[in-house]
């Protein structure tokens, strides 16, 4: 396994939903895989990659977003041995019936006709509400390898029920994603958000590292790139909280939704494979643009911290 000095690794930024992208790679081999990778991105980090000399062998998505468009569909096209990522428990929903359109309901002499009106969500306990699609569906310590090196997967729930993170035990990094956040964490009012689990997975599976292991969130809205165990442990306002705190902390936060919520959540669930959607969700996606790479965006503050 490499050092801390011989990992390739590097942090990239897409400024309009403040997110930030993970390109890891292997010295010997060149295999690497990207941890959430952004559509607005995808050319720009897929030449990064070719310079680099890099086999992208895994595009890791920690959850299905909802402020932006995953970029793992899109490298596909450059890189058509690439595998995305998602875990098991993503678009999970629980029921003991699930329906579909003009299914019937019957009670006694009575029915009721189902009819799907998607829009506001996939489906409430309709058979859309189920697994999202990835080339691969991961769980709790299971290992990525990519030539010599590996990444642990921790199941992280809580900002969604399928969050993960990510750790590199060789150059002592952890990718958090959504969950843990810097001096915050991800929100927990939908996609079956749950402020007791985050609370108990932030503390389980990442509190858990040793303090000198490196933090990499999935966001930072104040230009800060990077924490460390020991630093969120004793100065993280929301974590160091006791639980009942922290769950009335987390339900009075009363935010506003992503603005891309609409158009990330169901491309998301496809791992953002523009083939796989259907006619609606392209033209609401929109894949088919020309990035004019002057633009300057501003993030939105409130799609997953706050």
């Amino acid at each position: 396994m490499c050092d801390q000095q011989n990992l390739i690794f590097r942090q990239l930024f897409e400024s309009e939903s403040c997110t930030y992208t993970y390109l890891l790679g292997c010295p010997k081999t060149k295999k690497a895989v990207i941890i959430d990778p952004v559509l607005e991105t995808v050319e720009r980090d897929a030449k990064l990659i070719k310079e680099l000399g890099l086999d992208l062998v895994y595009g890791l998505n920690t959850h299905v977003h909802a402020d932006h468009v995953t970029g793992t569909g899109q490298l596909k096209k450059h890189f058509p041995q690439m595998k995305s990522v998602l875990s098991a428990a993503c678009g999970d929903a629980h029921a003991d019936l699930h329906v579909q359109n003009n299914d019937l309901l019957v009670f006694g002499e009575e029915n009721l006709q189902v009819r799907s009106t998607p829009g506001h969500t996939n489906g409430f306990l309709s058979a859309a509400c189920g697994d999202a699609l990835a080339d691969l569906h991961v769980q709790n310590n299971d290992l990525i390898v990519f030539g010599e090196e590996n990444l642990q997967v921790r199941s992280t729930p809580g900002h969604t029920n399928g969050c993960l993170s990510y750790v590199h035990h060789g150059s002592r990094k952890v990718f958090t994603g959504d969950a843990l956040l810097i001096r915050g964490c991800g929100r927990t009012d939908f996609q079956e958000g749950c402020a007791k689990k985050l609370y108990n997975s932030i503390h389980s599976q990442i509190f858990t590292l040793p303090d000198d292991y490196l933090i990499y969130p999935g966001h930072d809205y104040t230009g800060r790139t990077v924490t460390s165990v020991a630093e969120e442990k004793k100065y993280n306002p929301r974590l160091t909280m006791n639980e009942e705190n922290f769950t009335d902390f987390m339900k009075n936060l009363k935010l506003n939704y992503p603005k891309q919520i609409e158009r990330s959540i169901p491309a998301n669930k496809l791992c953002g494979i523009f083939e796989n959607m259907d006619e609606k969700l392209k033209h609401i996606v929109g894949v088919n643009f020309h990035v004019e790479h002057n633009n300057v965006y501003h993030c939105q503050q409130n799609s997953s911290l706050n």
